[in-house]
């Protein structure tokens, strides 16, 4: 760890810094819905056991989403059908690797029911509200984990991405969300939406946090990249269509900002799109969370979120040709996306829209499903792609936005190194 990179959190500050965080969760009203159970025993210990670790991670407070499994809890993913399985017996690896790097866990974050939303809408345990925008939905899946960062309850939450999940969230709410490449962090102890898709990853308030969360997640040396300009390109044939006029012109003055600190932009289109529009992401979120789940779906289907079971009976609408037809497609655009983009790097909104209101998106199924389609639009591709993808949240004209970097596959450290510099132009 270099010595100029400061985090604002440290072994001996844990045990009151937690001790703070759990009174809020108890307490404090903006929680609501933020958590589906705090891990104030396990808190407390890891506090206290953090002094012994030499990781620059030791002493961070850390939410983990609902959906991985913590030893000795039930490992729900935010539904109701799961909640009276047996607790977990062990920590997922990712989990236990930033256990043992002095990681303190506050608590198991509230999300979509079982991952299956950009929104953040959950009927069980509720919605989290929007600390950037009051009356507005946080973003799904990741939805407590985004809200808990925001808040700072945690400096680092745990979640998941599949066509979106972290960095949906973490746009709506103005902090960073990192969805790594898939293979490089352990899906092992997640519970699983898309096993074609889903990707393990971090959102914090910086890139070097994320950068450290998913070093460890990944069994890397905690060894910060240095900040690197790369050519970044802005392909206007994808992801531009339909935005919010706020996301817009804030995208514009943040291509005025890039090129004014020096860095490369290329405008082209993306000949790869086309290839892209044959990968329907729904026939793989739909099947494999079917596989996945299907004794209860057929057993207890008025336990799910209606919006939820929807989306999983969509499966049937696609014969097991058809699907094994997108896989196909989606491994050729995986080499084709990477072979395009090379070591450069996609510059987009990380989502098109604005976060909705939550009283209009609760009770209007189809505002929902529109809404809920163009905020995965964006984060989408890079799962597709099987790549890499980083949402940083900037200020203009007093709204909180984001805009996105999107890598091919395995260029992880690429992206986070051009990260760096374009989060220091967009906090200049």
């Amino acid at each position: 760890m270099s010595k100029d990179l400061q985090f604002p959190w440290s072994a001996g500050t844990a045990p009151t810094r937690v001790e703070a965080a759990l009174s809020r969760i108890a307490e404090d009203k903006a929680v609501e819905a933020v958590f589906t159970k705090p891990l104030g025993d396990r808190a407390r210990a890891q506090a206290k056991a953090a002094a012994a670790k030499t990781s620059p991670l030791a002493g961070a407070l850390v939410s983990v989403k609902a959906l991985f499994d913590v030893a000795g809890e039930v490992t729900t993913a935010a539904t109701q059908v799961l909640r009276n399985d047996p607790p977990a017996a062990a920590d997922a690896p990712c989990i236990a690797a930033l256990s043992d790097a002095g990681a303190v866990f506050v608590g198991l974050t509230n999300m979509s029911e079982f991952a299956y939303s950009g929104i953040g809408i959950n009927p069980h345990y509720g919605t989290p509200d929007n600390p950037a925008y009051p009356g507005g939905v946080p973003g799904g899946s990741t939805s407590g984990g985004a809200v808990a960062v925001a808040l700072g309850l945690c400096d680092i939450a745990i979640g998941t991405d599949t066509g979106g999940s972290l960095r949906i969230p973490a746009a709506f709410t103005g902090i960073t969300g990192f969805k790594p490449t898939q293979g490089s962090v352990s899906l092992a102890g997640g519970k699983p939406l898309s096993d074609t898709l889903d990707s393990f990853g971090p959102m914090a308030k910086t890139v070097a946090a994320c950068e450290l969360a998913w070093q460890v997640m990944a069994g890397l040396p905690t060894i910060p990249v240095a900040a690197e300009k790369r050519r970044l390109v802005v392909a206007r044939n994808f992801g531009f269509d339909d935005l919010d006029p706020a996301v817009a012109a804030g995208f514009e003055t943040v291509l005025d900002a890039l090129r004014a600190a020096g860095l490369e932009i290329v405008e082209r289109d993306l000949g790869v799109i086309d290839l892209y529009t044959q990968v329907p992401p729904w026939h793989m979120t739909s099947v494999e969370s079917r596989a996945h789940y299907e004794d209860h779906f057929q057993s207890t289907p008025e336990k799910f979120d209606p919006r939820v079971y929807a989306r999983m009976a969509r499966a049937g609408e696609i014969t097991a040709v058809e699907y094994r037809q997108t896989l196909n497609r989606r491994a050729a655009f995986v080499e084709a996306f990477a072979d395009e983009l090379g070591d450069d790097l996609l510059l987009l909104p990380t989502t098109p829209i604005l976060p909705p209101s939550r009283e209009e998106l609760i009770a209007n199924d189809d505002a929902f499903n529109r809404l809920n389609l163009l905020a995965l639009r964006n984060p989408s591709l890079a799962n597709v792609a099987d790549g890499c993808a980083i949402a940083l949240p900037y200020d203009h004209q007093g709204k909180t936005l984001s805009a996105m970097l999107v890598g091919a596959k395995a260029k992880d450290k690429n992206l986070l190194s051009a990260a760096k510099v374009v989060e220091a132009v967009l906090k200049g």
